[in-house]
């Protein structure tokens, strides 16, 4: 299977870029119009490259935009037929990916993937006088403006903002600038190399807390390589897990229907109707084709259908200076519910192998137990080698168990 939980990914090799040509192709002759972005990897360059030469190969227009973040290419996706950016997210440097997008700024659904995959394996090249044209185009400009239109800063505040040196160098920081926000920037040049993990995990980012007392900050906000992720630090300097970022937007934005995934915490399902996915914003994205207000998943995707159904991270960071430009952002926070939620992962060269025979219909779906004070989530991960065991019980004791519980059913391999 080529497609993951977030569109094609893996290390840098020769099959990668086989695959981008073979990208290039397949969705010139299914859309011709294709709009195409890349992230700030040293790789990125070579496979926009060859995803352009299969577009024109094969008869299509490419749209070239450069480096922008991911949710860019979404969002202008709805001027041509189909979009493609070049990344691997917030994988460490030596992967790199594509991810396709419809008009609406959706990912290619299930059905559109395995189609795309049958396509993939015929050769569509046009000859001599049929090749196709690039046209250059500014992605950014619109995307920026229709999240201003969106924003409104009630006070005067200090955000600091971390860009990881990802793509969200080329937005984020005139984004909240021109928003009314007084913004500290950290690692924002688009160099290439990530200054830290690219993931936005509490444990890579123990240097904010400090930036933010420095400087008498509101908040920070934090992204990954492509930006499609944000996660955020409160008035207090603390980390907000991923969890209550979603009970918070759900509660500021009046979402009473909200989509999410099989990892989110039980606390959702306090304020709002839940509708859960298998693991991945693409899951989540296709839920909202249908039902829901607002979606997201703990990582940092969070959905926003009035702009696209791409997770946003540039417009998620400008909402969230909006929420702590009128709201006491520490006191919502401790006034939420909290449940504890354990998460560990462990690599493994038989990831597939194991999570199917404990049951699972999908790996990458996973297995999910519940009762009723806690659950657990065994699941391959769609990204990288590993095996992820998510647990949530109202007591850290009843946590505790439900990881145990998963542990042993991996260690026994049993199906039930």
């Amino acid at each position: 299977m080529l497609f993951g939980s977030s569109g094609i990914r893996r290390k840098y090799d020769q099959v990668l870029i086989d695959t981008a040509l073979r990208v290039g192709s397949a969705l010139a002759y299914q859309s011709k119009d294709v709009l195409v972005g890349m992230d700030t990897r040293t790789t990125s360059p070579l496979l926009a490259h060859l995803v352009v030469s299969g577009i024109l190969g094969s008869g299509g227009i490419a749209h070239l935009c450069g480096i922008v973040p991911t949710p860019t290419v979404a969002y202008n996706t709805r001027n041509v037929n189909a979009g493609c950016m070049i990344t691997a997210s917030h994988n460490p440097e030596e992967y790199n990916g594509l991810k396709l997008f419809n008009p609406d700024g959706s990912s290619f659904t299930r059905p559109q993937q395995a189609e795309m995959e049958e396509l993939l394996k015929t050769a569509h090249w046009t000859d001599w006088r049929h090749r196709g044209h690039e046209l250059g185009t500014d992605a950014l400009t619109p995307h920026k403006e229709a999240i201003l239109k969106l924003t409104h800063i009630q006070k005067p505040i200090t955000a600091i903002l971390d860009c990881g040196n990802g793509a969200g160098c080329t937005i984020s920081p005139s984004l909240l600038t021109d928003a009314g926000i007084r913004v500290v920037a950290v690692n924002a040049d688009p160099s290439g190399h990530f200054a830290r993990p690219s993931e936005p995990l509490k444990e890579n980012l123990g240097y904010i807390s400090k930036m933010i007392r420095k400087n008498g900050a509101d908040c920070a906000v934090v992204h990954d390589g492509d930006a499609d992720r944000m996660m955020a630090f409160d008035n207090k300097g603390r980390y907000i897990e991923g969890d209550h970022l979603l009970m918070l937007f759900a509660e500021y934005l009046g979402a009473k229907r909200v989509v999410t995934t099989s990892d989110a915490s039980m606390i959702i399902d306090e304020i709002a109707e839940v509708r859960r996915t298998p693991v991945g914003d693409a899951y989540v994205s296709e839920e909202l084709l249908s039902w829901g207000d607002f979606g997201g998943e703990p990582s940092g995707a969070w959905i926003f259908p009035k702009i696209s159904l791409c997770p946003d991270g540039p417009y998620a960071a400008a909402l969230f200076c909006e929420i702590a430009s009128q709201w006491n952002v520490a006191e919502k926070i401790d006034a939420m519910p909290a449940y504890p939620v354990l998460r560990e992962s462990f690599a493994s060269l038989t990831v597939w192998e194991t999570v199917t025979a404990l049951g699972a219909t999908s790996p990458t779906e996973g297995i999910r137990v519940s009762d009723d004070d806690g659950w657990y989530l065994i699941r391959a991960s769609g990204t990288e080698p590993k095996i992820r065991i998510t647990a949530e019980g109202k007591t850290l004791q009843k946590a505790k168990e439900m990881l145990a519980k998963a542990k042993d059913r991996i260690k026994q391999g049993k199906t039930a």
